[in-house]
């Protein structure tokens, strides 16, 4: 085999590989686009919201609300809890 030939054969073949590549992505961007502007912004939603609904869940495009603060609550209500329960193994051992 000649050198001279394949080497000449592979830079040929890179080169139209490197041409497909671009209009492959060439191709890709134009069907992309074409695709996004043929589908209403609507349809989708309204598709969305029917498949939720047929799922049984609730669609809520808005974030959650912050809850109030009960932390200082329920460790006080914690702390109550486990000084009642000290209280009755004192008794138990007293007993």
């Amino acid at each position: 085999m000649n050198l001279e030939k394949i080497s000449s054969l592979m830079d040929k073949f890179e080169h139209q590989f490197e041409d497909l590549d671009v209009q492959s992505s060439y191709m890709d961007t134009a069907m992309s686009q074409t695709t996004t502007t043929a589908v209403p912004h609507d349809a989708v939603n309204g598709l969305m919201s029917q498949v939720a609904d047929e799922a049984g869940l609730e669609m809520n495009m808005e974030l959650p609300q912050g809850g109030t603060s009960t932390v200082g609550v329920s460790a006080t209500q914690a702390s109550q809890d486990q000084d009642d329960l000290t209280q009755r193994l004192a008794k138990l051992r007293n007993a």
